[in-house]
């Protein structure tokens, strides 16, 4: 099940929650087409990986929690564990970087774009 985040606060409970396993979150807008051929496929995935805790951000909901998790563009997924070190990784540029408080020290993978193949292979290399 995908879990709608709506606030920093909802954040960072579901990060506490996912404890060391993986949280997917997904940043998107109901008016993106992308992110609405994402949709269906992340539901899915949720179900298939019970193991792994699913969430979804509405950016146009939520602008102060996408611009917290540096969110240029959509759909983005992130993916966090606790007892990683941060790497982001995109399209264009790959980054290596330690944030040093917050949720974002958490985050250990990142990627811009409908790309379901990429979405899933990723999530079962991480669990």
């Amino acid at each position: 099940m995908v879990q709608i985040i709506k606030d920093t606060n909802e954040f960072k409970t579901f990060l506490t929650a996912a404890g060391h396993k993986l949280a997917v979150v997904q940043f998107s807008s109901k008016r993106c087409g992308p992110c609405k051929r994402m949709f269906p496929v992340f539901h899915a995935m949720s179900v298939k990986y019970q193991n792994v805790f699913f969430a979804n951000v509405d950016v146009n909901n939520s602008p102060e929690l996408a611009e917290t998790c540096h969110i240029k563009t959509i759909p983005t997924f992130q993916m966090f564990k606790k007892s990683q070190k941060v790497t982001l990784f995109s399209r264009i540029k790959r980054i290596i970087c330690c944030y040093r408080s917050g949720f974002m020290s958490n985050l250990i993978f990142e990627f811009c774009g409908a790309d379901a193949k990429k979405l899933e292979a990723k999530t079962q290399e991480l669990m």
